[in-house]
C-alpha cells in the first residue's frame, strides 16, 4: 500500500513543472501539508569516490550507478571526446538547467548534485566521477528515501548524457 502510494506521488510528480530544490513550509504547492517537504527531503547519505569508485547501490530499484552494478542498477558511464576540463564544464553547464537541481560539490574530477520533486521534495542524489586515465564519466544516481523511483534517477542521467552529447561533448 505504502509503495503504491509512494509510486502514484512519484508520477505526479514528474507531470510537475519547476520549482525549488526543497520546497519550504510556504511554497504554494505544499501549504496544505505543511512540514511535508523537509519530512519527505530526507538526509543526505556518504557519498564520494573512495579508491576510485563511487558507491554501489542498495538492493532497492531506486538506484543506477555505472560501476560495479548489477544488471538491475547498471547504466553506462557517460563517454568524452574533449579533454577533462571542457566535460566538467558541460556537465555543469547542463546541470544548471535540470530542474529543482543544484551542484551541491565540486572538485577537478568529482560533481554532486541533488535534484527535487516539486510536490513533496523527495531528493535523488546524483554523482559524476571523472577519471584521470579515462574519457569517460562514472555516475550514480539514487533516491534518498522510498523504495521505488519509477527509473527517475535512469531517465535523468540518460537525458543528461543526451544534452552532452547535443553539446559536442
Amino acid at each position: 500500500m505504502v509503495h503504491t502510494f509512494i509510486s502514484l506521488v512519484l508520477i505526479g510528480l514528474l507531470s510537475l513543472g519547476n520549482a525549488g530544490l526543497i520546497p519550504t513550509e510556504s511554497s504554494p504547492v505544499l501549504g496544505a501539508l505543511p512540514g511535508a517537504a523537509r519530512l519527505f527531503a530526507g538526509t543526505p547519505p556518504e557519498l564520494g569516490v573512495h579508491e576510485g569508485q563511487l558507491a554501489p547501490c542498495p538492493e532497492s530499484p531506486n538506484c543506477v550507478v555505472s560501476q560495479n552494478a548489477d544488471a538491475d542498477h547498471a547504466i553506462a558511464p557517460l563517454s568524452y571526446g574533449s579533454d577533462r576540463t571542457v566535460a566538467r564544464e558541460a556537465v555543469l553547464k547542463v546541470l544548471s538547467v535540470v530542474p529543482r537541481t543544484q551542484v551541491v560539490e565540486q572538485t577537478e574530477d568529482y560533481i554532486r548534485f541533488a535534484s527535487g520533486s516539486r510536490l513533496l521534495g523527495f531528493v535523488d542524489d546524483g554523482e559524476f566521477y571523472f577519471p584521470a586515465e579515462d574519457n569517460i564519466i562514472q555516475v550514480r544516481s539514487a533516491a534518498r528515501l522510498g523504495n521505488s523511483d519509477l527509473s527517475v534517477n535512469r531517465r535523468r542521467l540518460e537525458q543528461i548524457r543526451l544534452a552532452l552529447r547535443d553539446l559536442g561533448v
